[in-house]
């Protein structure tokens, strides 16, 4: 197996100010330090309005910094959205695309997350492409079809071990509390790797993530699991000891 990096990036999604935002930053980058862990990368993707004040805030850290979202183009008439050179811009050098609540709550076609992510590879971003079935469809069995079609559909043209990370991220486990079994982990996991051969270079090199529901309690054993690379934390990355805590639980 590829040696392969745990990555914990945490999704702050519409939380924190300026001031609390930037508290919450320090504090990691102060844990980190200027040399990165051996086991892991650490992501902080917080609200666009504070990605500039948290990059001033880890500067001269092994911490990086990300956005929650892009538009596929460089500029033009697209109010409220922020392209991926601008995240570029203000010290961001990763960016989540395709997260489960940009698809439900904007309706986002994995056509559209393909375009997103093909812009943060243009401008330099690594992009944390997500998928993930909900309740319904692992009801009905669907499940790996679901998250194969998205994987498909959703990752861009040179796309790379360096420049993409796939995080799977099952819709019904996210912010609920509940986790699927150590078993499912693994089989989603086993079937996106599998996937991921002729979709990307090295596919053997890139991380994915699991998300949903993540918290320091469960995280040594589901980052223990194979092909699991890290993890998408949600709520648990706006507590400094809830997050550090989960990048700790990497073996």
């Amino acid at each position: 197996m590829t040696a392969r990096r745990y990555l914990i990036a945490g999704n702050w999604k519409m939380h924190c100010r300026r001031a609390d935002g930037t508290a919450l930053a320090i504090d990691l980058a102060t844990r980190v330090g200027a040399k990165a862990d051996p086991r892991f990368d650490l992501v902080l993707c917080p609200p666009a309005t504070i990605v500039a004040a948290v990059a001033h805030g880890v500067a001269g850290s092994a911490v990086a910094v990300g956005g929650q979202d892009c538009h596929a183009e460089i500029q033009g008439a697209h109010t409220g959205d922020v392209a991926a050179e601008m995240l570029a811009d203000v010290g961001a050098s990763h960016v989540i695309v395709g997260h489960s609540e940009r698809r439900t709550n904007h309706g986002e076609t994995s056509a559209q997350v393909q375009a997103k992510a093909a812009a943060a590879l243009r401008a330099g971003l690594t992009a944390i492409v997500c998928v993930g079935e909900t309740e319904g469809e692992r009801d009905a069995g669907r499940a790996e079809t679901v998250v194969a079609e998205q994987l498909a559909t959703s990752i861009p043209a040179g796309a790379t071990a360096g420049n993409c990370v796939v995080a799977y991220e099952p819709v019904w486990a996210i912010g609920t509390g509940r986790t699927p079994t150590l078993a499912d982990i693994a089989a989603m996991h086993a079937m996106i790797r599998g996937r991921l051969s002729g979709l990307v270079e090295q596919p053997d090199a890139v991380r994915i993530l699991y998300g949903g529901s993540v918290k320091p309690g469960n995280a040594a054993e589901i980052l223990a699991v194979a092909d699991v690379d890290g993890a998408l934390v949600g709520g648990a990355s706006l507590k400094a000891d809830d997050f550090w805590g989960i990048a700790q639980a990497c073996p």
